[in-house]
């Protein structure tokens, strides 16, 4: 087995084995354990006694399970629940423990549980948050039509709802005279259902390990699994399915999630039953199954190879070469201005002639019109000189 196959394996498995363990101890308190266990350590921990005696009635009958199951491919990756591979790793610790010498690999019942109902989903089932199938697994009546053996009624209809003839039930397909002598109570719940894959893969283990069979070897596996159903190709197709678990080629996965190929749960489909009396399923000429198919490997949107042709660098425009000058005139003419502008300068703006101040006295006044030049003129009756005085001095 490669090492990423290991890796596989152990990640799955590692934390449901300490699961195991630890519900394994609190409901036997050392399964084992001679003071712990009055009836002896082939007890379980519902009180069950494991068959001192291998059990020779089949626990699933018909050809179909081989016939639907044939059309899987063996040894191809297969995704487990995450409640189915718990219950099939519970009943590994629980039965390993009641019965030292069976040696029961888990991937064992986990094969047979692939092959007769792809985990608990055959038929539009699905397993719940309680490993319960819903809305259940029923097998076709068992009448001795449809290839079917005939098996008339032997539970009243109390797990397959039929009071005629008996059909098969549950994730691993238990006709119910089988499961009167091995069902037990896979997780202390109180009640032994068929249709819970714990209490279902306890009964499994059980059956497997009636007897003296070692199931750590091929043989031993071979003639358990044939017990469980009389057919060779079911035996073939179980124990490579075993193999291919046992090597990794397996992925858990949580218990509401279906994937590919697994249809939803319908409570309104007949896959339900008749009228609450089974229909198709189970064994005796149930459904076809479809292959299971891969998780396939998602496409990734390719990477787009950039385009080989760059974006071009423009191409620069050429400095356009100037048209040279013509050779210059040897004695070049200078123009010269026909008229001389005449520059008259600013003349800065006549003052504002100051108040003379009231405050002349007379002889000022008379002092400053002499100086305008104002005389005296006594010949004209009028004296210009001081009449001159008397507007300065009043203005």
């Amino acid at each position: 087995m490669s090492s990423s196959g290991r890796l596989h394996r152990a990640t799955a498995i590692i934390p449901l084995a300490v699961l195991s363990a630890a519900w394994t101890a609190s409901l036997t308190g050392g399964i084992g354990s001679a003071s712990a266990d009055p009836e002896g350590p082939r007890t379980l921990p519902d009180g069950t006694v494991l068959p001192a005696s291998a059990i020779e009635a089949p626990a699933s009958v018909g050809e179909d399970a081989v016939t639907r199951a044939a059309a899987l491919t063996p040894g191809s990756a297969s995704d487990i629940p995450q409640a189915a591979l718990s219950a099939y790793q519970r009943a590994e610790g629980v039965i390993n423990s009641a019965d030292k010498g069976c040696n029961l690999p888990w991937e064992l019942i986990a094969a047979i549980g692939r092959v007769e109902s792809d985990h608990g989903r055959f038929g539009g089932n699905a397993l719940d948050e309680q490993g319960v199938a819903q809305p259940g697994i029923y097998g076709i009546a068992l009448n001795g039509k449809n290839n079917t053996q005939d098996i008339a009624d032997t539970d009243a209809g109390q797990y397959d709802n039929d009071t005629r003839h008996d059909r098969a039930v549950g994730p691993m397909q238990f006709i119910p005279s089988t499961w009167a002598v091995v069902g037990v109570d896979g997780d202390s719940d109180g009640t032994r259902n068929p249709q819970d894959i714990d209490d279902a893969a306890l009964a499994t283990a059980v059956y497997l390990c009636s007897g003296d069979d070692d199931l750590s070897a091929e043989k031993g596996q071979r003639a358990s699994v044939y017990r469980y159903n009389h057919s060779n190709a079911y035996v073939d197709l179980v124990l490579e399915i075993m193999q291919a678990y046992m090597a990794g080629d397996f992925s858990a996965v949580p218990t509401s999630t279906l994937t590919s190929g697994v249809i939803v749960p319908d409570p309104t489909s007949s896959a339900s039953g008749n009228g609450g009396k089974g229909g198709k399923g189970g064994k005796g000429g149930k459904d076809d199954d479809a292959s299971p198919t891969k998780d396939p490997t998602p496409t990734q949107t390719p990477t787009q190879t950039p385009s080989g042709t760059q974006t071009p660098t423009p191409t620069p425009t050429p400095t356009p070469t100037p048209t040279p000058t013509k050779d210059p005139t040897t004695n070049p003419t200078t123009s010269v201005p026909t008229s001389v502008p005449t520059l008259s300068p600013t003349l800065p703006p006549n003052p504002v002639p100051t108040a003379i101040p009231s405050t002349l006295t007379y002889v000022e006044a008379v002092a400053q019109c002499t100086a305008q030049g104002v005389i005296d003129l006594p010949l004209t009756g009028v004296n210009e000189l001081e009449q001159c005085a008397n507007d300065l001095l009043n203005p």
